[in-house]
C-alpha cells in the first residue's frame, strides 16, 4: 500500500512544480525532474509522507529550498495521493499528512484480503528458490543451533512464498564419508560394551551415551553384529552396516522433532545415493573439461583460483585426495550443479558458524560449471546459548556435549522456540532465555504478541459485538481519526513492504518485530479507547479496526511458523 502512496504523492508533487513553473513561481524545469525521494519519516511529528524534492530542485531554480518547497505546496493539486494537508519543514522537506479515506480504504484492504493479507501471487517471472536449511549430519538428535537455522529456514522459506517466489524445502543427509565410518565405528564400540568389554572409542568418535540405545536396537536388528571382529575388513563391513542402521534411525528420529516443531522438507537428498549415482564424478568430470582441474601431489584439484573465477575463493581446492576419495567440497560441488539441472535459479544455503569462508569456493565452482555465482547464497546462522537465572545451563545429560531441540520443545514449547529464535538476525549469537519464553507476562515477546490475538478475539465473542457486526456493511471507517487508531492502521499498512523486504533481503526476523510493535499499538489503542460502550457507530468502526490488528498479527505469526490463539490463560502482572 505504501508504494502505491508513495508513487501517488510523487506524482501530485510533479503536478504542483508544473503549475508552479507555470505561474511563474518557479523558474523551468527538465522533463522529467531530477530523480528525488518519497519517504516514511520515522517521527510521526514530522508528517506521514516526506520528500526532500525542494532540495533537489534549488539550485536548478536558484532559490533558497524552503522557498521552494513554498512554492510547491500552494500548488499542490489536493487531495492528489491522498494528501490533506502539506507543510513545509527544516530546510524544505515537503510533509504531507493522509486523509481519514486512505486509513478507511487500507483497513478495508486488510479486512477484505484475509488471511491472504501481505502476500502476493505467485509470479511466474521470478524463478524457483532452492532454500537448504539443517542438513545436520544424522549422527544424533538436533540440537539448539540446528533449531536455529529449522526456525529460519523455514520462515524463511515462509517469507519467500508469501513474496511470489516458488521456494523447495531441502535437507542434504551426509550419510557418507569419513564421518559416517566414525559414527558407525562408535555404534559398534557400544555394542561390545553391551557385550561386557569395556568402552573403546575409536579417536574423535562420538561420546553420546544416546548411542547405547543405537547399539542395543542394532544388535537386536543384527545378531551377528555380537560376532563381528574388532578390527579388518570384516570389522570395517559392520561398521558401515551399523552406522546405516543408525543414521536411518537418527534421521527417523530428525524427521519426527522437525514435525513437532511444524518443519516439513520437501525432500531429503542423500549423500550416499548422490555418490552412488556418480554425480561426484561427473562434476568433476565437467570442472576437468571446462579446463578448471589441476593434478599433482598425487591428488585432483580445483583451480579456484584461476583468474577468471574474479577472485572469489583465495587458494586452489582439493578434489579427490592421494588416497582416491573424494574431498567433501567435491561432493557439494556435485550436490550444488545438481540442484541446478534440477531447474533452480536460486540456490540459498543456511550453514553454520564454521563455515565461514565456504560461499566464495562454492561460488568459484559454480561459476567454473558456468552458474552466475551471486545466485548462490549463504546465510552463516550463529550460535545459541540457553539461560536460565542468568547463567548458562545445559540440558540433556545423557546425549553427550549439547542440548537436544526436542528438550527445548519440552522445556518451552514450539511457539515460544520459534520466536525467539527467528527474532534476532542470524548473524548475531543468540542467548535464549528460558525463564523469559515460559513467562505469562508483557516482557516475554511472543506471549505479548499472542496476548494481543487473544485479547482481541474476546472482545469480538462478547454479545454485544457480535450484535454489532451482523451490521458490518453499514461501517464508517472514516470516523478511525484519533492518533493511536491513524498508528494501528498505517502500521497494518506496513505489512505486505515488509514481507517483500524480508524477502529480499532474507531476513526473516523482520516478521516477530513487525508483530511486536503491531501488538504494542494495540495495546496502546485499547489502553486509550474503548471498543464496546461508545456511539454505535464507532464502536463498530473500532470493532472492524481490530479484526483488521488481528489479521495482521496472524499473517505476520503464520509467516515465522507461530500460532495465534483465540484464548490465553493469564498468569501474573502482565498486560490486561
Amino acid at each position: 500500500m505504501w508504494d502505491e502512496l508513495k508513487a501517488a504523492y510523487a506524482q501530485g508533487l510533479e503536478e504542483a512544480v508544473r503549475r508552479a513553473v507555470e505561474a511563474g513561481e518557479l523558474a523551468p524545469l527538465p522533463d522529467p525532474l531530477p530523480a528525488f525521494a518519497v519517504e516514511r519519516p520515522r517521527e510521526a511529528a514530522h508528517g506521514d509522507l516526506a520528500s526532500n524534492l525542494a532540495l533537489v530542485l534549488a539550485r536548478s531554480v536558484r532559490m533558497p529550498p524552503r522557498a521552494v518547497a513554498e512554492a510547491i505546496a500552494r500548488r499542490y493539486p489536493f487531495p492528489a495521493g491522498h494528501v490533506a494537508a502539506l507543510d513545509v519543514a527544516g530546510p524544505g522537506f515537503l510533509n504531507a499528512r493522509l486523509d481519514s479515506l486512505w486509513h478507511a480504504e487500507a483497513l478495508a484492504r486488510v479486512l477484505e484480503a484475509g488471511e491472504a493479507y501481505g502476500r502476493t501471487p505467485p509470479d511466474p517471472a521470478r524463478g524457483p528458490v532452492l532454500v537448504e536449511f539443517v542438513s545436520a549430519n544424522p549422527v544424533g538428535p538436533l540440537n539448539v543451533v540446528s533449531a536455529r537455522a529449522a526456525a529460519v529456514g523455514d520462515a524463511l522459506a515462509r517469507i519467500l512464498e508469501a513474496a511470489g517466489h516458488r521456494v523447495h524445502r531441502e535437507y542434504y543427509v551426509n550419510d557418507a564419508g569419513g564421518q559416517a565410518r566414525l559414527f558407525g565405528q562408535s555404534i559398534m564400540a557400544r555394542v561390545r560394551e553391551l557385550l561386557g568389554d569395556a568402552l573403546s572409542l575409536p579417536e574423535g568418535g562420538y561420546q553420546g551415551e544416546y548411542l547405547v540405545d543405537v547399539a542395543r536396537a542394532f544388535l537386536a536388528e543384527v545378531p551377528e553384529a555380537a560376532h563381528a571382529p574388532a578390527e579388518g575388513p570384516q570389522a570395517d563391513a559392520m561398521a558401515d552396516r551399523a552406522a546405516a542402521f543408525g543414521m536411518a534411525r537418527m534421521l527417523d528420529g530428525i524427521r519426527a522433532s522437525l514435525e513437532r516443531y511444524g518443519v516439513r522438507f520437501d525432500a531429503y537428498v542423500s549423500e550416499r545415493e548422490l555418490r552412488r549415482a556418480g554425480e561426484v564424478e561427473r562434476a568433476v568430470a565437467e570442472l576437468e573439461r571446462r579446463g578448471y582441474v589441476d593434478r599433482r601431489e598425487g591428488a585432483v584439484w580445483f583451480r579456484s583460483t584461476a583468474p577468471d573465477l574474479g577472485g572469489l575463493d583465495d587458494k586452489d581446492r582439493v578434489l579427490r585426495k592421494s588416497d582416491g576419495e573424494y574431498s567433501y567440497f567435491a561432493v557439494d560441488v556435485a550436490y550444488h550443479e545438481g540442484k541446478y539441472a534440477r531447474g533452480f535459479a536460486t540456490l540459498i544455503d543456511l550453514i553454520g558458524p564454521d563455515h565461514h569462508g565456504y560461499l566464495g569456493r562454492m561460488r568459484a565452482a559454480m561459476r567454473a560449471l558456468g552458474h552466475p555465482p551471486d545466485s548462490l547464497e549463504m546465510r552463516v546462522v550463529q550460535l545459541v546459548r540457553l539461560v536460565r537465572g542468568g547463567e548458562v545451563v545445559r540440558m540433556s545429560k545423557r546425549r553427550g556435549e549439547f542440548v537436544a531441540l526436542d528438550d527445548l520443545l519440552d522445556e518451552v514449547g514450539a511457539d515460544a522456540a520459534r520466536f525467539f529464535l527467528v527474532q534476532r538476525h542470524v548473524d548475531s549469537p543468540l542467548d535464549f532465555d528460558l525463564d523469559l519464553a515460559v513467562a505469562q507476562s508483557d516482557e516475554n515477546p511472543v506471549f505479548y504478541v499472542q496476548y494481543a490475538h487473544a485479547r482481541i478475539a474476546s472482545i469480538l465473542r462478547r454479545p454485544e459485538a457480535q450484535e454489532l457486526l451482523a451490521r458490518a456493511g453499514e461501517t464508517d471507517l472514516s470516523l478511525l481519526r484519533e492518533p493511536e487508531e491513524v498508528a494501528l492502521i498505517q502500521w497494518l499498512a506496513e505489512l505486505p513492504g515488509e514481507v517483500r523486504l524480508a524477502a529480499d533481503l532474507r531476513e526473516p526476523h523482520r516478521l516477530p518485530r513487525y508483530a511486536l510493535e503491531l501488538a504494542g499499538r494495540f495495546h496502546s489503542f485499547y489502553n486509550r479507547h474503548r471498543v464496546l460502550g461508545v456511539e454505535p457507530q464507532l464502536s463498530l468502526a473500532r470493532l472492524r479496526l481490530i479484526e483488521g490488528v488481528a489479521v495482521g498479527v496472524r499473517c505476520a505469526l503464520a509467516l515465522i511458523g507461530v500460532s495465534a490463539p483465540e484464548r490465553m490463560e493469564r498468569i501474573g502482572a502482565g498486560v490486561s
